[in-house]
């Protein structure tokens, strides 16, 4: 039995995570009181009974805790704070051949964010090919579900259609300062001197989300096609059980002739799609913010640290 403790399984990705380890039968998840919850010798304590801590907090408090566990703890933290800091491994399973090897092994591990997961998993294998240079200045945009700005957003976005149904928001782009948090870890993992010009956007549906890469010409290698993209991922993700790419302009993975953000939600899957013509490629990717995104994401490099099978609790 493998003792958990969730710091933070009240917030929405921590709830998620609670919710898929309380159901297991290999999993004892610890908790502590409420009024112990700032108590540092509390928590430390619970900590040091842990084979295992994930973290679900903001930056700083993920850093505080951090610096109050006993050096023995093994760590998976779900925020911001440790996403390129060389002391921790990137919580990626697909990211390389041995990345699994690695996490198996980590002694403190960052989940990546959703967009730099859709991101990354697309442009790197493409920047390791030599298909795109490091010195490329790329765009992506998207648009997600609202659950992924938290409580707060989802709150607001709840009381909206209570109280003005006929006004919803669909599309709210934002970010518009160009720097996201997730930029480093996408310039960072994707191997680029330059980080990309980012648009994200939020849209009125609670989860899911739908990330895509313009590729114009002037951006690849001379007589690189569309094809040879498609190639590139598809060889990269051929065996890998959570990554779908789908046929090269594959009309019939379309819903009337449209992408749905929503169409991976509740599972672990990211599906990959590359379209193109002579000229422009475009390279989109769907996930679950909550789930490969996220908690779902947490509970794969829960599952390689504990030496357990890896998708163990996860739909695919």
């Amino acid at each position: 039995m493998h003792k958990i403790f969730i710091d933070g399984h009240v917030g929405t990705t921590g709830l998620l995570i609670h919710q898929r380890l309380k159901q297991r039968d290999d999993i004892e998840l610890l908790s502590i009181a409420d009024a112990d919850r700032k108590r540092p010798s509390a928590k430390q304590q619970v900590m040091a009974e842990a084979d295992l801590v994930i973290l679900c907090l903001p930056d700083a408090a993920a850093r505080e805790t951090v610096n109050l566990a006993p050096p023995a703890t093994r760590i998976i933290d779900a925020s911001t704070a440790h996403r390129t800091d060389s002391r921790w491994v990137y919580g990626l399973p697909e990211l390389a051949a041995c990345h699994r090897d690695v996490l198996t092994d980590a002694h403190l591990v960052s989940v990546p964010g959703c967009w730099a997961t859709a991101f990354v998993l697309t442009a790197a294998p493409l920047r390791s090919a030599g298909l795109i240079s490091p010195s490329a200045q790329l765009a992506v945009n998207g648009v997600s579900g609202y659950s992924g700005g938290g409580r707060k957003m989802i709150e607001r976005y709840e009381a909206r259609v209570a109280d003005n149904p006929n006004g919803l928001w669909q599309s709210r782009p934002y970010a518009l300062n160009l720097s996201h948090k997730h930029l480093p870890e996408m310039q960072h993992y994707a191997g680029l001197d330059y980080a990309p010009i980012f648009q994200p956007s939020v849209g009125h549906f609670h989860q899911g989300m739908l990330v895509g890469i313009p590729l114009l010409r002037s951006l690849l290698p001379e007589s690189t096609s569309a094809a040879d993209i498609h190639g590139c991922i598809a060889e990269c993700y051929g065996s890998e059980p959570c990554i779908v790419v789908h046929p090269l302009n594959d009309e019939k993975g379309l819903e009337q002739g449209f992408l749905n953000p929503q169409a991976n939600n509740g599972t672990n899957r990211l599906d990959v799609f590359v379209w193109g013509h002579e000229d422009q490629i475009l390279v989109t990717t769907i996930l679950d913010n909550l789930g490969k995104g996220a908690s779902g994401a947490t509970v794969q490099n829960l599952n390689l640290m504990l030496g357990v099978d890896e998708f163990r609790g996860l739909t695919l």
